[in-house]
């Protein structure tokens, strides 16, 4: 699908991403076809490698109704505790306009002049710099921000936060999104649970003597196969190719649904940055929330599945491979390219530079910027500086007034 526009762009990327659940949800099937090819080689392992095959896809089949209500218990649990398992990942809490007017306000306008039904406010109580969204419907979507992300952005700043976790709940990224960590959880979880259970079963099957049947059964192979023409020369090792296969399979899906988890994840932020800048008409404001936000959005204890959901994940893959977010300079150079806005550069934080005195701070909470000093000191007017401005510097006469006591 083409995309030529904002809008264009949201509806192939939800066409995307559809399909990519689609094949997300395939990868249970692969998960539940590996499992039936190793409990058919611990069963028997005396089979040549077309009758395992055929074999577990005949169990695959038969099976399909238990394995398909499996996963789909899984999604309708997630379904209904999702929001508690992460609030209690990250410690999120539900606020009220009395309890957090400034951040209540700001979302609240944002929703009215646009048209938007108000989601539920949380706050986690972190120094952390980060935000996210969630929900599965309109009863349950819900937009958080940390404590460190209030006390470090303006106004202006958070609204467009705010507007960039709005745009993932009108462009349906947050379904998207908790449906994949979802069903990506059911492929992790059984393929968990067939590694653990083959190893357990293996080294249970050594230690009591069943192990010995693969050799067995190859050497008995091999000594009919002198009578039989070579008909079942080879069945143990058919067993071990088999294993070989299973294990395979199970670490493609699990590789597999991971990719399929990033594939969803870095277009969505993008596209939700351009989404705030059409909320809120200020593109400047969401390049430097971003340059603010840079490197500090870490959450303690937070999973990888919730890291995936916030504004920024600063942990990095492999060579950026397996980064869930595009880089922060990426995104900037977007909005600067296709908002016009204005990129200030990499930002210091104001709490990382704010002095002892908060009087001597301006009105945006930043440290006001040194005066130019001249050779005798300061070269410009002590009564033009901003108010709570320190004094200069004395010149080479021990006083800014000059040795004849004028200015």
């Amino acid at each position: 699908m083409a995309a030529y526009g904002l809008y264009t762009h949201i509806a192939s990327n939800k066409f995307r991403s559809m399909l990519l659940l689609a094949g997300l949800f395939l990868l249970v099937y692969v998960i539940v076809y590996a499992g039936a090819l190793v409990i058919e080689v611990l069963n028997n392992g005396d089979g040549t490698v077309d009758y395992y095959l055929k074999v577990a896809l005949f169990d695959v089949i038969r099976t399909l109704p238990y394995s398909t209500g499996a996963a789909l218990l899984w999604i309708v649990i997630a379904y209904f505790f999702h929001q508690k398992i992460i609030d209690a990942v990250t410690g999120g809490e539900d606020v009220t306009r009395q309890q957090e007017p400034r951040l209540y306000n700001l979302l609240e306008n944002l929703c009215i002049s646009r048209g938007i039904p108000m989601p539920k406010l949380k706050i986690v109580d972190s120094d952390a710099l980060n935000a996210y969204a969630t929900g599965l419907n309109q009863r349950q979507y819900a937009v958080t921000v940390t404590r460190g992300l209030l006390n470090a952005l303006n106004d202006q700043e958070i609204e467009s936060v705010l507007g960039h976790e709005l745009t993932h709940i009108r462009n349906g990224d947050v379904q998207m999104m908790v449906i994949a960590v979802i069903i990506a959880g059911v492929v992790g979880f059984f393929a968990e649970l067939l590694f653990r259970g083959f190893f357990n079963f293996g080294n249970y099957g050594w230690s009591s003597g069943r192990g010995s049947s693969w050799s067995s059964s190859s050497s008995s192979s091999s000594s009919s196969s002198s009578d039989s023409g070579g008909d079942r020369k080879g069945s143990g090792g058919a067993a071990i190719i088999i294993i070989i296969v299973a294990v395979v399979l199970i670490a493609l899906a699990w590789l597999l649904s991971q990719l399929v988890r990033l594939a969803l994840s870095r277009s969505r932020e993008l596209l939700a940055d351009a989404g705030s800048v059409e909320l809120t008409k200020n593109p400047d404001a969401m390049i430097s929330a971003l340059r603010k936000i840079e490197g500090c959005g870490e959450l303690p204890g937070a999973t990888s599945a919730v890291m995936e959901l916030c504004l920024d994940n600063p942990r990095e893959g492999f060579s950026d491979l397996f980064a869930t977010h595009p880089s922060v300079e990426s995104r900037v150079q977007a909005l600067v390219k296709y908002a016009g806005g204005h990129d200030p550069g990499p930002l210091a934080l104001p709490s990382a530079a704010a002095p002892d005195d908060p009087s001597q701070l301006t009105q945006d909470g930043q440290v006001p910027p040194a005066l130019p000093s001249g050779p005798w000191g300061s070269s410009g007017d002590p009564a033009s500086a901003p108010q709570g401005t320190p004094a200069p510097p004395a010149g080479p006469w021990g006083s800014a007034a000059g040795p004849w006591g004028r200015r």
